[in-house]
């Protein structure tokens, strides 16, 4: 078996950019001490997905005045903790980008080599987010680990609720998807992101914010592809859930592990994925004709 392990940091940072940079330094010695080899924090750790009334005059160009920059004493101080403890970090920050900020991730090796840079790509139009500039596309990277090379590609919250994201990403070949997410987690994303799983063959991890958060309630998850696994007695494969951990709304951080060789076993000889897909069929996907408008009228969010 050869077991990659995984640290959900389901935590609330401290108010201010350095007392969220101290914290989460901590978080990620103590994720070492536990034996993970990637640390995962939710999403815009730099800030702690801070929010501010989008009707206050000012409000929301200060809001953006807070962002960090890629090359930052932030970003950097992770990049040095991933070297110093040997711990690939996907470290979430509210990134300075010319004209607005970028919703940001960066995921630094275990010798502290960047390996994958995203920004959140599918944004709300309302409030915090309207702030923000989309990223460019989805990326899929090599992570070098310990358990050897990983193919790993991210979403970022809103990104997962579109089946397109998670399925551009095991185009691309990916294996693991790092989740950083806010918001209140039911089960209606729930069933989501377990879909995603399963049509896609790719194994998510998602570290949400605590209920001490106020975009938060905790049910951070992990999640296999493996919905069906052999039982050569049997005439047809046995039912596996999919669903390896959820936690609880309390701060804390908690571990998963995946079985990276019965993951690969299992994404060879599947059905699910892209190998019987017909893309000659799918132009409609990629019209921007159909791409509707988005008018404010008294969204429905949660």
């Amino acid at each position: 078996m050869n077991t990659l392990k995984i640290a959900l940091l389901q935590l609330s940072p401290a108010s201010g950019t350095k007392a969220a940079m101290e914290s989460g330094l901590s978080a990620c010695a103590e994720a070492a001490r536990g034996g993970a080899d990637i640390a995962l924090f939710p999403e815009m750790w730099s800030n702690g997905y801070a929010a501010f009334d989008p009707q206050s005059p000012g409000a929301g160009d200060r809001w953006a005045a807070g962002a960090v920059a890629a090359d930052s004493e932030f970003v950097r101080a992770f990049q040095d903790a991933a070297r110093r403890l040997k711990l690939a970090i996907a470290i979430t920050f509210l990134e300075a980008h010319d004209p607005r900020p970028r919703n940001s991730m960066r995921l630094f090796d275990h010798r502290g080599r960047l390996t994958l840079s995203y920004s959140k790509i599918h944004l709300v139009a309302h409030g915090t987010e309207a702030y923000c500039s989309p990223g460019d596309g989805f990326v899929v990277a090599t992570l070098e680990t310990a358990r050897g090379p990983l193919q790993v590609g991210a979403m970022i919250c809103f990104d997962r609720e579109f089946p397109e994201s998670a399925r551009v990403l095991s185009l691309l070949g990916a294996e693991l998807v790092l989740v950083p997410n806010a918001c209140v987690f039911d089960d209606h994303r729930m069933t989501q992101m377990k879909t995603r799983a399963f049509e896609d063959k790719l194994a998510l991890a998602m570290t949400n914010y605590p209920e001490t958060h106020q975009d938060g309630n905790g049910r951070s998850l992990a999640i296999s592809p493996i919905a069906w696994e052999r039982d050569p007695p049997r005439p047809r494969p046995k039912y596996r859930e999919t669903l390896l951990l959820e936690t609880g709304p309390a701060p804390g951080i908690h571990y998963c592990e995946f079985d990276l060789d019965a993951i690969r076993d299992y994404r060879r000889n599947s059905i699910w994925g892209p190998t019987f897909r017909h893309p000659n069929t799918y132009a409609a996907l990629v019209d921007p004709r159909l791409v509707p408008e988005y008018v404010e009228n008294d969204a429905l969010i949660h």
